[in-house]
C-alpha cells in the first residue's frame, strides 16, 4: 500500500473563547479527529453542518485564527507539519479550493490569479484548457472578481487548484452554485487529477455525487470521525456500514426514504461524554460513556464498540 500523502492523527482543535462575564474558557470543537489519503486517491469528506469539515481543512492548511489551538499531528508525505511548513507548502504542494469565494483578490485580474503574474507558455495553454473544461470565456481572465457570478468564482477556484501543480488538493464544496453537468465536470477533473496520482479530499454536502467519483468515504459528526470506508460499501446500502450515523445518513438521502431521526447534532460547548451520537442512537449502552477509539471493521475504520 503507498504511503499517504496526507495523515492526520489525533486532531483537535480548541478556540479560546469569552461568557458574558469575561470568563475565558476553551470550546473544543474538533476532538480526535482521523484522516488520511494516499496518491491515486478521493477521500471524500461527508457529514451535516457543522461537523468539523471545513475547520478540517482550514487546520491542515495552517489558517485556522489566532486564538485556535492544535494538537495531534498532521504528516504531508511522512512529514509531520509545523505552522511553517504548511505556509511554506500552501499554494504549492497543497492546494485550496475554498468554500467562500471571498478568497480571491479582488484587485487583481482572474488572469494573474490562476496563472502567476509571469507564466510561461505552459502555463497560459494550460490555463486556456482548463478554462474551456470549465465554460468559462477567454474574456474572463480580463475580469475582476466583482464581475463573476458565483458559479464563476467557484470554477476560476477550481481551475487555481489545478494549474497550482499542487500534490494535495483539498476541494471545500467546490459544486455548489453549479448545474448538475458542470458539478460533474468540476468532479471529473479532480478524478483526473487523483488518477495521474494526485491526493483529493472531497469536502461536500452532494454524498451522491461523492459516492460515485470517490474511492473512500469519511463519516464526521460534532466533530469527529466516526467512520471511514469504501464508497462502494455507501452504494451497497445501510447493511454495509458500520456506525449507526452512517446508517442514519444513508436513510436520509431522498432516494433511500428522506429518513430522519430525533435529536441534533450537539454543540461544541455541550458534548456529552464518550460517543459523541449516544444521544441520538438506538444502540446506547453505558460503555458508549468512555472513549471509544477508531477500530478496524470489515475493511473500513469506525468509531463504535456496537459495529459488526
Amino acid at each position: 500500500m503507498k504511503e499517504a500523502i496526507l495523515s492526520v492523527k489525533d486532531l483537535s482543535v480548541s478556540f479560546h473563547m469569552y461568557d458574558g462575564g469575561l470568563e475565558q474558557y476553551d470550546l473544543k470543537v474538533i476532538s480526535n479527529l482521523t484522516l488520511d489519503v494516499r496518491p491515486g486517491e478521493i477521500v471524500a469528506i461527508a457529514g451535516s453542518s457543522g461537523s468539523g469539515k471545513s475547520l478540517f481543512a482550514h487546520a491542515v492548511m495552517g489558517l485556522l485564527p489566532e486564538n485556535a489551538v492544535m494538537t495531534g499531528e498532521v504528516f504531508y508525505k511522512g512529514k509531520v507539519l509545523s505552522q511553517k511548513d504548511k505556509e511554506a507548502l500552501r499554494g504549492t504542494e497543497m492546494a485550496l479550493v475554498p468554500q467562500s469565494v471571498s478568497y480571491l483578490d479582488p484587485l487583481m485580474t482572474i488572469g494573474a490569479q490562476v496563472r502567476g503574474t509571469k507564466p510561461n507558455r505552459q502555463i497560459i495553454k494550460a490555463q486556456k484548457e482548463i478554462f474551456k473544461r470549465l465554460h468559462l470565456k477567454e474574456e474572463t481572465e480580463r475580469l475582476y472578481p466583482f464581475q463573476l457570478s458565483g458559479g464563476m468564482a467557484r470554477r476560476v477556484l477550481v481551475a487555481t487548484a489545478v494549474l497550482s501543480g499542487a500534490q494535495l488538493i483539498i476541494a471545500d464544496e467546490p459544486t455548489p452554485g453549479l448545474d448538475l453537468e458542470m458539478a460533474l465536470e468540476a468532479l471529473q477533473i479532480f478524478r483526473e487529477l487523483a488518477d495521474a496520482g494526485k491526493a483529493v479530499v472531497l469536502i461536500t454536502h452532494d454524498i451522491d455525487l461523492a459516492f460515485h467519483i470517490a474511492d473512500r468515504i469519511s463519516v464526521f459528526y460534532a466533530g469527529t470521525t466516526v467512520e471511514t470506508a469504501k464508497a462502494a460499501d455507501f452504494l451497497k446500502g445501510k447493511e454495509a456500514l458500520r456506525h449507526p450515523y452512517s446508517k442514519a445518513l444513508w436513510e436520509a438521502l431522498p432516494q433511500n426514504g428522506f429518513k430522519p431521526i430525533p435529536g441534533f447534532q450537539p454543540y461544541a460547548k455541550y458534548l456529552p461524554k464518550g460517543c459523541l451520537f449516544s444521544p441520538r442512537c438506538p444502540l446506547k449502552t453505558k460503555e458508549c460513556e468512555n472513549e471509544i477509539p477508531m477500530t478496524e471493521v470489515r475493511g473500513g475504520y469506525v468509531r463504535c464498540i456496537h459495529a459488526d
